[in-house]
């Protein structure tokens, strides 16, 4: 059906649903999430078109939960268009190198943040540091994101080392992440892996996604501050060891 066996549409499907509850319950970690689960079943380059469609929607539906916009976009400009440059140029690399190797080289660097954050759980960024950090933190993340299809370093670090609002953090990053799709989107037409195939059966995803959205916010509600923040390290913790695995097995 559509080019896949029976068995992975159902790993698609079920991949989506569980990084839609991810993402609701944490406001980050679809891509990674899901590209983490998908990446073992049929590899990272076959995996970054799918996580398209649901990741967009899954976005929008969480930045319109969170507010906050205006805020977001005026403190953080810099970093938000770098972000889609970035993207441009890490499709460029993905476009010369094997797909495992790169997923791997970011489940190392996602499993040494996580073990930095809870080293160091309330490490601030210096004031000083946050707007010559921002552009050169957008560039960074969208290279990482067009070259392994992850979306979260290292804006993440950055972002939660400056102590912001769970809201405002939320609305961030989801903006950074809705920006550097639209250019996958793009970009993956153009090297080739974004077929018509992949297109459909993403599109079809967005419900199961939304549904796991739907379900995670219902548990962010409840979520101390604290709960939070470890919730998402274990998001980047399994999503690293996943990336890792697939790439030397």
């Amino acid at each position: 059906m559509l080019g896949y066996a029976a068995w992975e549409l159902v790993a698609i499907f079920v991949a989506m649903a569980f990084a839609g509850f991810v993402k609701g319950a944490t406001g980050l970690g679809f891509a990674t999430t899901c590209l983490a689960l998908l990446a073992l079943a049929l590899g990272l380059k076959e995996s970054l078109p799918l996580v398209i469609a649901p990741s967009l929607v899954s976005n929008v539906v969480v930045m319109l939960g969170a507010k906050h916009f205006r805020v977001s976009a005026r403190r953080f400009w810099p970093m938000l268009l770098l972000a889609p440059v970035g993207v441009v140029i890490g499709l460029f690399a993905l476009a010369r190198v094997d797909g495992a190797a790169a997923g791997a080289a970011l489940g190392v660097v996602l499993l040494a943040y996580v073990g930095f954050a809870f080293a160091q759980p309330h490490w601030r960024l210096p004031e000083r540091l946050e707007r010559p950090l921002a552009p050169v933190t957008g560039l960074t993340t969208g290279m990482i994101n067009g070259l392994t299809g992850s979306q979260v370093m290292p804006v993440l670090p950055y972002l939660m080392s400056l102590g912001l609002k769970r809201e405002v953090f939320i609305q961030t990053i989801n903006l950074s992440f809705t920006l550097s799709t639209l250019v996958m989107v793009v970009g993956l037409s153009k090297l080739g892996l974004l077929s018509t195939n992949a297109a459909i059966v993403s599109a079809a995803g967005v419900a199961v996604s939304i549904a796991g959205v739907k379900g995670g916010e219902a548990l962010r509600a409840r979520l101390s501050d604290d709960a939070f923040r470890i919730a998402v390290l274990l998001v980047l913790a399994a999503a690293g060891v996943g990336l890792l695995v697939k790439g030397v097995a």
